[in-house]
């Protein structure tokens, strides 16, 4: 019964927002004002194209140049496994900026991997991972970044509860530390239990830190041992502490739909619940290159939300 509740009051609230939505722009135009903004941007993250940074067809230093002129795209998200050694060079990074101001990009935010687990279970090593982190948070000071994205990490060692204080603990001290710099720090869904919307909320209450939130990714819900996340339940319950949002895809039928994530429900998911950032992309998939997975996220991004809201275009 509470389930069926809850069905009728998210589809109640959905085709409310699909209506005002719909309408905003007609009133604005019978009224002669200007016409409204989109409902969202949409930005490029650098893990779309991992496959050719990896192999060293692509440069770390073109992803900017790639973003803009081969995708139409004007912020970015890097990752710091393609510039791990750069973090402290003060020369690279500021190369770097460079060419993203040039040519007019944003860079929102920098995704942190390899640095350790922000809830291990030994408090050294936790106090480590914290540690490894700052030059990252530097660094997107420097860029100009609203954040870094970090793992919630625990080893797997502990119970549910007891692993979620850890992590608590970790990014309660890393968030000070980004909170004097004047950026977030936020948690991606990435797999075990951060890949539960209820442990990762429930983590987020316990840091209760406003430059601590939550990354939303529409497809990393896997818990391990055979198990999935429910993926629209969980980016529900990841929303009210989300800075970003990470639109996942893979593949794609004849008709331009992400076939593993209903782009139409989960769009209202996030919508509904007042989020009005970027969505960035991050095609995952094999069987397209990555410039036509790219390119075919893109196009889905910008049809749903014309559907949404008629007349809300770039």
């Amino acid at each position: 019964m509470q389930n069926r509740r809850n069905r009728r009051f998210f589809l109640k609230q959905s085709t409310i927002l699909t209506a005002g939505l719909s309408l905003a722009p007609h009133l604005n135009r019978s009224l002669g004002a200007a016409p409204p903004k989109p409902l969202f941007k949409i930005s490029l993250a650098e893990w779309s194209l991992h496959r050719a940074l990896f192999a060293k067809t692509m440069d770390h230093l073109d992803f900017p140049k790639a973003a803009k002129q081969d995708y139409g795209i004007e912020a970015i998200e890097l990752v710091n496994q393609f510039f791990m050694d750069k973090a402290k060079d003060p020369k690279y990074l500021a190369e770097y900026k460079k060419r993203a101001e040039d040519l007019g990009l944003k860079i929102l935010l920098i995704m942190c991997d390899g640095e350790g687990a922000l809830g291990d279970p030994s408090d050294s090593k936790r106090a480590q991972a914290v540690e490894n982190h700052y030059k990252w948070a530097e660094a997107a000071k420097f860029f100009g970044c609203h954040s870094i994205r970090v793992n919630a990490e625990t080893a797997g060692a502990g119970s549910f509860e007891d692993q979620q204080k850890r992590a608590a603990d970790g990014l309660r001290r890393l968030s000070d530390f980004g909170g004097k710099l004047g950026l977030n720090v936020i948690v991606e869904n990435h797999g075990h239990l951060s890949s539960s919307g209820q442990w990762l909320a429930g983590v987020m209450k316990m840091v209760n830190f406003p430059n601590c939130g939550t990354l939303p990714d529409f497809g990393n819900f896997d818990l391990g041992d055979g198990q999935e996340y429910d993926r629209y339940r969980g980016i529900a319950e990841m929303m009210p502490f989300a800075k970003a949002v990470s639109a996942k895809s893979h593949d794609f039928d004849a008709a331009g739909n992400e076939v593993h994530t209903d782009y139409r429900r989960m769009l209202k998911v996030v919508l509904t619940a007042g989020y009005r950032g970027y969505f960035g992309i991050e095609y995952e998939g094999e069987k397209l290159s990555e410039p036509e997975g790219i390119r075919a996220t893109k196009k889905l991004l910008e049809k749903v939300r014309e559907e949404l809201a008629p007349g809300y275009k770039t």
